[in-house]
């Protein structure tokens, strides 16, 4: 079964990743591809409406003519929803996916932690949803302004679900081939994210959780670049222990990573030196993380398996008492990307 050309693109979401995503699809598809960013930030909104999306590069700034859309209202039709908002805003976006899907369309998700998939699922329905791993980076310089990071490489699962999955990101049996997700991969290679498939997910998610987990949270609680946790004896340390104890819960799960927990995490930190992850950027902001879809789905999944996970908890904790202190309560602007 070949899928048709994808014509029209919807993101979910209007900040770091989001706009980078939008923009270099733009440039990349022309006028013969349609590209909007729906989030509810109004001042990200406006910019886009107003001039686009303007991307700093290496080699200099340009600007896309991406379109802009308020989620609460009207949605343009799309044959690729692709959803790249936190995961904690995932279930209320989710009616908004299904509304805007073309009837052979795909919704796309290339967030960070677990669950994800499941909560699109359960509004946009089996078989229409797949999954994708990214260690794209980005930060957003202002809104409808974004700096572009490692473009890194992106793994979209080649099945969508045929049947049931489990809440924490196992693939479920019977899965059929997409040719959607085959032509999604191809349409982001394009526009210059080097894409592919696989159809072993759950090696992929995991893999993905152990580099965030281990990541993410010490950098935000570090406020340094990724690279810079290496450099620090007692950072490194807490990486690489809280790397472990992920591998250690995959192993449990029966996921085999396909290689060392530890090597993975310091790889991911060594390539996105420079790199701020997301959970700082969102820290730097004032907004809300991804702690509870990182490193708490690993602490949940631990303490169902009965697998210790120490290092883990203290991120969590840590995290929630930064966040308490730096959320600004502004209510709910959809401005979140996936990268690490």
């Amino acid at each position: 079964m070949h899928a048709h050309p994808i014509n029209s693109v919807l993101i979910i979401g209007t900040g770091a990743l989001a706009s980078l995503v939008g923009a270099r699809l733009r440039r990349a598809g022309g006028d013969g591809l349609d590209v909007t960013l729906a989030g509810s930030w109004p001042e990200a909104l406006a910019a886009i409406e107003r001039d686009g999306v303007t991307v700093d590069e290496r080699h200099g700034s340009w600007r896309a003519p991406v379109r802009a859309a308020d989620i609460a209202g009207p949605l343009p039709m799309a044959d690729l929803v692709l959803v790249l908002v936190k995961s904690h805003q995932t279930e209320r976006v989710a009616p908004h996916a299904a509304r805007a899907v073309a009837p052979d369309g795909l919704v796309l998700t290339l967030q960070n932690g677990l669950g994800n998939r499941e909560a699109l699922e359960r509004h946009v329905g089996m078989g229409r949803v797949a999954q994708g791993v990214t260690s794209m980076g980005a930060t957003l310089v202002a809104p409808g302004h974004v700096r572009a990071g490692g473009d890194g490489h992106t793994v979209i699962d080649s099945s969508c679900s045929a049947g049931s999955a489990d809440g924490d990101g196992r693939s479920a049996p019977g899965s059929a081939s997409s040719p959607r997700a085959a032509e999604a991969a191809r349409l982001l290679t394009a526009a210059g994210f080097p894409t592919t498939t696989s159809g072993d997910l759950d090696a992929l998610v995991w893999r993905k959780l152990v580099a965030s987990s281990a990541i993410n949270a010490l950098s935000a609680l570090r406020g340094v670049p990724n690279g810079e946790l290496l450099r620090d004896p007692s950072a490194r340390a807490k990486l690489e222990e809280a790397a472990r104890e992920v591998g250690r819960v995959a192993a449990a799960r029966g996921i085999d990573l396909g290689a060392d927990p530890v090597a993975l995490a310091l790889q991911v930190a060594t390539d996105t030196a420079g790199n701020e992850s997301s959970m700082l950027q969102d820290v730097r902001r004032g907004a809300p993380t991804e702690i509870d879809a990182i490193n708490g789905a690993v602490v949940r999944e631990g303490r169902r398996l009965g697998v210790p996970t120490p290092v883990n908890e203290e991120l969590v904790e840590a995290v929630r008492r930064l966040e308490s202190s730096t959320v600004r309560r502004t209510g709910p602007a959809l401005t979140a990307e996936a990268a690490s």
